[in-house]
């Protein structure tokens, strides 16, 4: 008998503050589980996106004061569904000055299971004059994180993580069989980059992959690509939202994961590498 669920994503322009996205993200949480969804998953910065540091520190809440975190555990727990919150900006403790940006894995009983804090920060100057500076307000987080559940093994991380491959092979030898990725690519990096890099980390560790996006021109100003994805282990797009605010739904079967690394194992052939040589030519 397969091994059947059901995954949603939800891809919002998200606001600068909680209260501002708190409808729309009950709106689509409640009309994924309505199509039948087990499990729903939000993008990046679901709860407040904004890239104005004071404004910032002022929204981000400590976990047991996050406004979206207790709204999507009332929800998980009344919609009888798994939500993931694919990150807020949150503050470690009262009177911290810095922020971590933390995933939460919300179980059907409305209990937070997990977290994880995004490992690699987004320090990078764009063509065209963007820059982002994440280290400057956020402290990196130090472990990858897989969650064993009663629907699958499930693989942390978030956005800016995507780049970095032997994160995804750590979680497939781990035992992952769903590897999340939700997001707020900017435009530029999206179109060149996004759907090759969720495609090749699908394939490499015959994962399924679950990426839900931020998209289009937000309040503080940036524009972000959109096109959440769900790609199956063999690396074919099961469900691409486009540009637009909206939810996507797909159906995985979890015995492919299986059925895939059987037929391609590179995970059983991996080795660990010894130091570069290095040669003078």
């Amino acid at each position: 008998m397969s091994r059947l669920l059901t995954v949603g994503c939800v891809q919002p322009t998200s606001r600068v503050s909680h209260a501002g996205n708190a409808q729309g993200l009950e709106q689509a949480i409640r009309a994924l589980a309505a199509q039948g969804a087990t499990l729903i998953a939000t993008p990046e910065m679901t709860g407040a996106l904004d890239c104005n540091r004071a404004r910032l520190l002022a929204e981000a809440r400590t976990p047991d004061a996050d406004p979206t975190l207790a709204l999507v555990r009332g929800l998980a727990r009344e919609l009888s569904v798994w939500v993931l919150i694919g990150s807020n900006p949150v503050l470690p403790h009262d009177r911290a000055q810095r922020l971590v940006n933390r995933q939460f894995l919300v179980s059907p009983q409305g209990e937070t299971v997990a977290s994880y804090d995004k490992l690699h920060m987004f320090d990078v100057d764009l063509p065209g004059g963007e820059s982002y500076r994440e280290s400057a307000l956020y402290d990196a987080g130090s472990t990858p994180v897989l969650v064993k559940t009663g629907i699958g093994a499930l693989g942390l991380s978030i956005c800016y993580d995507l780049r970095f491959g032997p994160l995804y092979a750590a979680l497939a030898q781990a035992g992952a069989e769903i590897l999340f990725v939700p997001a707020a690519f900017t435009a530029v990096t999206g179109a060149a980059h996004w759907h090759v890099l969720l495609r090749a980390r699908a394939i490499e560790t015959g994962c399924y992959v679950v990426a839900a996006a931020q998209t289009g021109t937000h309040e503080d100003g940036r524009t972000t690509y959109g096109h959440s994805l769900i790609v199956d282990p063999w690396g074919r797009v099961l469900a691409d939202a486009g540009a637009e605010p909206g939810t996507i739904l797909a159906t995985l079967d979890l015995d492919a994961v299986q059925e895939t690394r059987s037929r391609i194992p590179t995970l059983d052939h991996a080795r660990a590498l010894p130091p570069v040589l290095t040669v003078q030519g």
